[in-house]
């Protein structure tokens, strides 16, 4: 199962340069084998309405959880400990750090744009690693 990063869905619902790729990854690979974190989930909601797309979020989350099957993960108060032992260990920010502890917790690989990741044990795939683009 894979655990998508908040720029990985960004990257289509904004169209920037990769989301071509983003768009294969998604019509390859079942929507019930991807996972959000709620971290992710509520980035998205803020940048979508600070762009004055609250249509697209709604339809966003729609298709995430109605045709999408996409899993919601989320870390609890008491995950914090790894969520700063691995901001500290790889040098991650927070929400980076966010990700990959959910990763780790949930035994999901993470598919993103951010090379961050790759400081890690788990590192990162792209989803063009995945569907063999």
């Amino acid at each position: 199962m894979y655990l998508l990063d908040t720029n990985i869905w960004l990257e289509r619902l904004l169209e920037q340069e990769r989301a071509a790729e983003v768009s294969q990854l998604l019509a390859t690979v079942p929507g019930s084998e991807l996972a959000i974190t709620d971290f992710a989930f509520h980035s998205i909601g803020v940048i979508m309405l600070k762009l004055g797309k609250p249509e697209e979020l709604i339809r966003f989350a729609d298709d995430l959880v109605g045709e999408g099957e996409v899993a919601l993960v989320s870390l609890e108060p008491h995950d914090t400990h790894a969520i700063t032992d691995a901001a500290t260990a790889y040098r991650l920010d927070f929400d980076d750090a966010y990700q990959y502890t959910a990763a780790e917790k949930y035994g999901l690989q993470l598919i993103s744009f951010d090379d961050s990741f790759d400081r890690t044990p788990r590192r990162r795939k792209t989803p063009g690693d995945v569907v063999q683009l």
